[in-house]
This record gives C-alpha cells, structure tokens and sequence, in this order.
C-alpha cells in the first residue's frame, strides 16, 4: 500500500513548486511593462543560489520570454538588462540548465545583444556568454559561426576592465584547435590582449595570461610573434618571468610558466635560455611540492613533464632539483591518513581525485626517464617504484594506466633495467594483461614497451614467448592504427631476432603469407621497414633460409622485385637488398636468385647506383653467390649475412654472373672511394682468382 500512496504525495509536493514558479513565468507576460520588469528583478531574487528554482523556471519555459524581452527593440535598455542578468544566473546552475539555455539559441541571441551601445547592457550580455562558454557542455564552435563576431569582441575590449575580463575569458575556453588560433591571431589577438597583462585589475592580468597560454600551445607562428612582443617597453617574455615569482599567486606563477613553456616547445625560446632553465623549470619544480593544492601539483608536474619531454639536458637539471624524483613519491601517498587538511570538503575533493596525482607522477617520470640512464636508475630505486607502476597498470582510471604505461616505455628504454628491475618485478604479466583489452592510444604504449621487452638480451623475452604473444602480435598487424601495425610487426622482428627456427615457423604460421606480403605493401614506410626487418631476421641462419624459401620463394622474390622497382626511400631499399643478399646465403636458396635474371638485373643496377649504401648492399649479394666453398676466407657481414661453408656449384654461378657484366662492375669497385665498398669489391674479386 505504501508504494502506491507515494505517487500522489510526490505529484502533490510538485505541483506546489511549479505553482510558485509559475507566478514568476506568468508576470513576464504582463502587457504593463513596469510590472514585467518587476517581475524579472523578483524572478532574478528568487534563483540567487537556488538550483531547483532555476531548473523549474526553465521547465516552465521562461527562457524563450527572457530571451525574447531581451531582444525586443521596443524593451526599455534596464529590461533587456536585467533579462540578461537572470539569464546569467540561470546559467549558473547544471550542466541541464546550460544545454537548455545553448538548445533555446541564448548565444546568438547574447552576440546579437552586443551590438548595442549601452556598456552595461553589453556587460551584462558577456556576463552571462562568459557563463555559458565556460560551460563543458558548450559547443565553442558557436562562437566562431558567424565571422563578424570575434573582430567585434576585439573591439568592445577597450569597453572596460569588465569587457577585457570577460571576453579573454570566453577566448581562453574557446580556443581549443589549432584553427582557433589562427583566427584569434588573424584578428590581432596578440596586439590587443598583450596591454591587459600591465592592468590594475588581476582578474584582466590572469584572463589575459590564460589566454595567451592556449594561444601558444603548440603553436609555432603565435609562439615566435609573442617573443618579439613589448609590453610597455619591456619583452613579453620578461612579464612572463614577473608573473612567476614567488610573492605573485600560484594560479599566476603557473600559467605565466606554461606560457613560457609552450613558447620553448614551439621553438621561439631555446632550451637553454635562462628564463627556461632558472626560472621556468624551477617554478614548475615547486608547484610539485606538497605544500601545494592537489590540482596545482597535478598541474604543475604535467606542464613540467611537457617542457623537458625533448631535452635531456633539462631533465637532468630537473632530476636534481629539490630531489624532484623522491618529491614525486609523495604523489602516491595522498591524501594520507595524517593529512593535514581540516577542510572537509578539500579532503572529499582529494580523495576523488587523488588518482591524478598518481597519473601526473607517472608522466613526469617518463619525461625524466626518457634519455638518462642515471635517472632512470634513480626512479626504479625510489620506493615502491616498480610496485607502483605494475599496480598503475591495472588502475580503472583509463588515464593512470596509460600513464603508468608510458612510465615503463620509458625505463623499458634501459638495457640495465631490462635486466633488472623488470625481471624481478615481473612486469610483462600486467603488461601482457593490459594488451588483451585497451582502447588504441594505450594499446600503442604498451605494445611499444613490449617490443623493448622481447630485445635479445632481456630476460623477459622467453616467458613472454612461452606465453602464447604471437599470436595477439599478428592481430596488432592488421589493425587499421598504423602505429599498432607498427609496434605488432616491431615485436615480431625482435622477437625472430636470432631465434630458434620453431619460433620463426610459429610467426610465419601465425601471420601468414598473405599478411606478410600485404604488410610489404603497406603505405606506412615505418610498417614496411620493419616488416623488411622482420623478413631479414626470419632469413638469417642458412637452414631456416632454405626452408623458409623452399615454401615461400616465389612469393618473397615477387614482393622484393615489386619494392626494388617502386619509388621507395634509400633505406627499403637497401633493407630489401641486404634481405636478398640473406637469401644468396642459403644453401639451395642461392639458386632462386641465380634463376631469377630479373632480380639479377636490378642488383647489377644498384652496384652502379649514386648512394653507396645500396652499392655495398647490392655488392653483398653478388658476393655470397660467387662464393668459393675452397677459400678458407671468411667474409664477414653483420649487416647483411653470416657466413660459413658454401654449396658447390659456385663455379657455374660464377660464370654466369661474369657473362652478365657483374665482374666489369666490381673491378670498378675496387677503386671506389669508399673503403668499405672498396674492400668489399676485392673480397669478391678473390673469388674470381680463386
């Protein structure tokens, strides 16, 4: 019985409500302009700091009058002005509230609004535009529909400091790609924001600050532009540094940091530059510090992180900076249980969003650990590093655990670590486990550190073998990514590297030739060098050369002829050479090349050939084929061969090759300037003597 007594008591306590709001929606019809004004001024009394009245007007529909009364020519300027206002504070609420205002058309409406020439009134408009635009939930793109709007915001900055407040406001937010910025730039955001970093008002100086970090970031035209910018007859680059100091707020000292971040990174200020390295990278060291709000630390270490990603100088300053690497696990341990937060509205906050803290740790680890190896020996020693990673791996929070996995690409990098800290902590299991289900952009981290991980000398390459990962590396090679297509054909070369001949039959298996040969034409250059590369491994004992060409021979000739004859770089080609020169290696293998005058034909082109690169590859070839088992020479090649005892038969070949020119060439060979192709020619030429 109860169940069905609730309805009504609901329906009942409801309509209570809209009753009283309806009062408020009902006086804005009233045909006596006074008592409409009135009743906008009460409505806008009413909704001051009341969610649920906001909500209800809006059901109500009193956007649609607002917005109407607003726009109405014949509405006296304190009405319209007051419409803007309750307009303004109805944005104030939810993210519901904002998407009715945005699908009731508010923003054309507000655009339109600043056309007039009452200051007040146009406040009130921007007010309410810079509401509604820094809303999550707002399309930025309205902002640029109409080409008229972003000149007349440039113009009405001069209004007032309430003007240049709010529009640099709605800029910051609005600017979100690199289209964006070219328009703001093209209408002279550069020259009329840059004055309002000198204003008496802070709330000008930190809008117009934000503003020109998301103009620079990654912006290479904006970044050089500003470096050339005077303020009041000092470089822009100067009143960044000022905005850093230490008696200046946090919020300031860390966006005039990323300022001068982006500009370094979009090649305007040098790494080197004293306002990079003793102002900015220590600024963006203390914003890690825990005496520092969560969300400044999180800030701060990822901005740090981007400034030095490229430069290894900078992160070896970094690393020794107020003992940054063991300042960075304390990122861990927060909140903990003797946290000395008293507010508990800051300790919720926290504890909602700690995990940002552990994802910006990560990220600033593998920026440091990117290049040095002292670094990354520093990292793995501090506490629980490694346990920390493996546990970030497995975080549900997608962000942490491609951080987490970006921090372990980068100390992957280290064969010491590979050796060490990776074998102990077991790291390819979660590894293993986070490749079965990720979404692609973690997908390409983890497969890239798996690659490092499969490296001949790292201990982990025979569990993670044992563990069935051929298979799951052919599926990344037919992924639409490039770079997953990459990384799965990268694991598969260093794991074929040297190995044993039932482990490169699996990956033949496994892969199959049709993918092998649709890999070998595929658009990505990086995807066919490494497909070359892993064909090259796969053909590098004589054995597994003669029985791999005894089952795919004629494939692997066509797909080579294909690539010597198509407009590739000089590296697949000399990859597709030092591949044939593998293939003249075998024992039986040798003869495909010797019945193949075709391929034969293109060797001879490329012993000719301007680059000596491809001269030495193609010089490789012709010499395992006229090898003489007699000689007791060895001609050794770690590029491109390894030699032992040949198959009989050399004398035929010999003579073939000579009848087609190939001796004539390498005698020419034999006064080539390059020594190594040089000796390489007289080596073969022994043979001839022989």
């Amino acid at each position: 019985m109860a169940c069905l007594l609730e309805a009504p008591l609901r329906i009942s306590v409801l309509s209570e409500v809209t009753a009283t709001s309806r009062h408020y929606v009902d006086r804005l019809f009233d045909p006596d302009p006074q008592k409409v004004q009135q009743g906008v001024i009460d409505m806008k009394n009413a909704v001051i700091g009341n969610n649920k009245q906001k909500a209800n007007l809006i059901v109500l529909g009193a956007v649609p009058r607002l917005l109407y009364l607003l726009q109405q020519s014949s509405s006296s300027l304190e009405l319209r002005t007051e419409c803007a206002v309750v307009l303004g504070s109805l944005a104030m609420g939810t993210e519901n509230n904002i998407k009715s205002l945005v699908d009731c058309h508010i923003i054309p409406a507000l655009l339109q609004g600043l056309l007039c020439l009452d200051l007040v009134f146009i406040e009130a408009c921007l007010r309410c535009l810079r509401t509604v635009f820094i809303s999550p939930v707002t399309p930025v793109q309205l902002l640029y529909t109409d080409p008229t709007v972003i000149p007349h915001l440039m113009s009405l900055l001069s209004r007032s400091q309430r003007t240049q407040e709010y529009i640099t406001q709605i800029f910051s937010h609005c600017c979100k790609t690199p289209e964006h910025q070219t328009v703001l730039f093209n209408h002279g955001a550069i020259q009329n924001i840059a004055p309002l970093l000198i204003s008496p008002s802070y709330k000008v100086r930190m809008q117009a600050l934000k503003c020109f970090s998301v103009l620079a970031y990654e912006n290479t035209q904006v970044s050089m532009t500003l470096v050339n910018v005077l303020v009041d007859g000092e470089l822009l680059s100067q009143v960044f540094v000022r905005m850093m100091q230490r008696d200046q707020p946090i919020e300031m000292q860390l966006t005039a940091a990323k300022c001068l971040t982006y500009m370094c990174r979009a090649g305007a200020i040098r790494t080197d530059d004293i306002c990079i390295v003793l102002k900015t990278l220590p600024c963006l060291v203390r914003m890690c510090s825990k005496e520092h709000l969560l969300e400044e630390r999180v800030e701060g270490a990822e901005t740090l992180a981007y400034l030095m990603e490229p430069d290894v100088e900078l992160q070896r300053i970094a690393s020794t900076t107020d003992h940054l690497v063991a300042m960075l696990a304390d990122y861990f341990k927060y909140p903990s249980s003797v946290s000395a937060i008293t507010d508990i509205k800051r300790l919720d906050h926290d504890l909602k969003h700690a995990h940002e803290l552990r994802q910006a740790a990560f990220k600033l680890y593998a920026s440091l650990g990117s290049n040095d190896e002292d670094i990354r020996k520093k990292i793995t020693e501090t506490e629980n590093m490694m346990d920390r990673i493996v546990s970030g791996l497995s975080e549900s929070s997608i962000k942490v655990r491609l951080a987490a996995v970006r921090c372990l690409h980068s100390l992957s990098r280290s064969v010491q670590q590979l050796r060490t800290s990776f074998h102990d902590h077991a790291v390819w299991k979660p590894l293993m486990k986070l490749l079965q289900n990720a979404p692609d952009e973690v997908l390409v981290m983890a497969s890239s550190t798996l690659c490092n991980l499969l490296l001949e000398f790292s201990p982990s390459k025979e569990p993670i073998l044992e563990s069935g990962v051929i298979e799951l590396l052919c599926s990344l090679t037919q992924s639409d990514s490039p770079a997953l297509r990459v990384n799965g054909i990268w694991a598969l070369m260093n794991m074929a590297f040297q190995a044993d001949q039932k482990v490169k039959v699996e990956i033949v298996r496994c892969l199959g030739t049709e993918q092998l040969f649709r890999l070998l034409s595929d658009p990505d250059t990086n995807v066919l060098m490494k497909t070359l590369g892993l064909l090259r491994n796969l053909l590098s004992t004589r054995p597994h050369i003669d029985q791999i060409m005894s089952s795919h021979g004629k494939q692997i000739m066509q797909a080579v002829t294909l690539i010597l004859e198509a407009e590739h770089s000089i590296e697949v080609k000399e990859q597709t050479l030092c591949i044939l020169a593998n293939v003249a290696d075998g024992n039986t293998a040798k003869e495909l090349l010797m019945t193949n005058d075709d391929v034969l034909q293109k060797i001879k082109y490329y012993m000719g050939h301007s680059n000596v690169k491809l001269q030495l590859a193609a010089t490789f070839c012709i010499s395992n084929l006229i090898w003489n088992e007699e000689d007791v020479q060895a001609v050794v090649n770690s590029d491109c061969a390894h030699k032992g005892q040949h198959s009989s038969g050399s004398q035929e070949r010999q003579d073939k090759l000579r009848e087609m020119g190939f001796v004539d060439i390498l005698h020419k060979l034999t006064q080539a300037s390059d020594p190594n192709l040089c000796d390489r020619a007289k080596t073969a030429m022994q043979q001839y003597l022989a």
